[in-house]
């Protein structure tokens, strides 16, 4: 593509993100923007000389338009990404996919009926530092997998769910910390060393006053055999840095946050390379849903144009994305029984 019309579906932050990623890119216009709160569609259409809708169908049709970002509640990607494919839009989804691994599928059909390119948005997958560590486990510097664990304590204040409409909801969310927040770790674990066989899992809400868990704990096998550990939260205030440590027979690497604290291999352990960010501060989201720096969701949207473009498989596209998903249905399960859940 040499010009490429993206239109914004939702007008809440994630979708503000969105917008501000693509816009960065030169050659790419935030062409249209749908929403269903109209002052929020409005003002984010105005900041990028886009056009506002308040009809799904009416968005769509625009046109020019080659790309959907779809940024509006988890429960509607799948329907509201169908709805896109259908009309010949590549679609680029916020994760998850969708709240179930069903949904999910009715979607992945949709897109490869349509002949059209479906990604979903896990960013972290191409920070630099989750590159490296990606890149050192598939050239077997760590050896045979033997443990992995993710941490996300995250705090989220009362109105982060009292403010909206469907955050903290089964209907739409899914889920909570697990699903919401914690995913983007999940699907690193997933990415980094490979396949979830088995969970045993619990959930509880601790702190606030919604449907879905606040706070989750599970136990993994891995397909290699390797086993893993998983906490999420979004109730331990203040918040912390989400931490990722991947194991093998050969040494140890760390990541907080996004840069690679760590790397112990053999019997000379060393530090890692300098930090791609200051660790001394703590990172926003933490204790915010917001995301003032785009460039992660930059480098998501230049792959997907380039996976347009060369006709070639995003870094994270439709059936990738759906592996957080069926892992998140496992521990949902795991946790309602209290019996160790098999996937596949």
């Amino acid at each position: 593509m040499t010009s490429i019309a993206v239109g914004i579906l939702g007008a809440g932050n994630i979708s503000d993100t969105h917008a501000r990623a693509a816009q960065s890119i030169p050659g790419v216009q935030v062409v249209a923007v749908y929403g269903q709160n109209k002052e929020k569609t409005a003002k984010l259409a105005a900041a990028h000389n886009a056009r506002a809708f308040d009809s799904l169908n009416d968005f769509l049709d625009h046109r020019p338009l080659d790309i959907v970002a779809i940024g509006s509640p988890s429960g509607l990607h799948a329907e509201q990404g169908i709805a896109a494919a259908e009309r010949g839009l590549h679609v680029l989804v916020e994760k998850p996919l969708d709240t179930t691994t069903a949904r999910g599928d009715t979607l992945i059909r949709a897109a490869e009926r349509a002949g059209v390119k479906l990604g979903v948005f896990f960013q972290d997958r191409l920070k630099p530092d989750v590159v490296k560590m990606k890149a050192m486990v598939d050239a077997g510097a760590l050896g045979t997998p033997i443990l992995a664990s993710g941490r996300v304590k995250w705090y989220r204040p009362p109105n982060y769910y009292g403010d909206s409409r469907w955050r903290g909801t089964f209907a739409l969310d899914g889920g909570g910390a697990l699903i919401n927040q914690a995913i983007h770790t999940l699907d690193l674990l997933l990415h980094s060393f490979g396949p979830i066989v088995s969970v045993d899992a619990r959930t509880a809400t601790r702190l606030h006053s919604i449907e879905v868990e606040d706070t989750a704990v599970a136990t993994f096998e891995f397909a290699s055999g390797a086993l893993g550990t998983f906490e999420a939260s979004t109730a331990v205030f203040p918040g912390y840095p989400r931490r990722v440590e991947l194991t093998g027979s050969r040494g140890t690497v760390v990541l907080e946050h996004d840069s690679l604290l760590t790397v112990d291999l053999g019997s000379d352990p060393k530090p890692a390379e300098a930090p791609t960010q200051d660790l001394t501060a703590k990172p926003q989201n933490v204790a915010s849903p917001t995301v003032s720096d785009a460039t992660p969701h930059r480098r998501v949207f230049e792959d997907f144009i380039r996976a347009i473009d060369t006709n070639s498989t995003p870094a994270c596209d439709g059936r990738e994305g759906r592996r957080s998903v069926e892992v998140v249905e496992a521990i949902y399960a795991s946790a309602r029984t209290r019996q160790p859940v098999t996937i596949g």
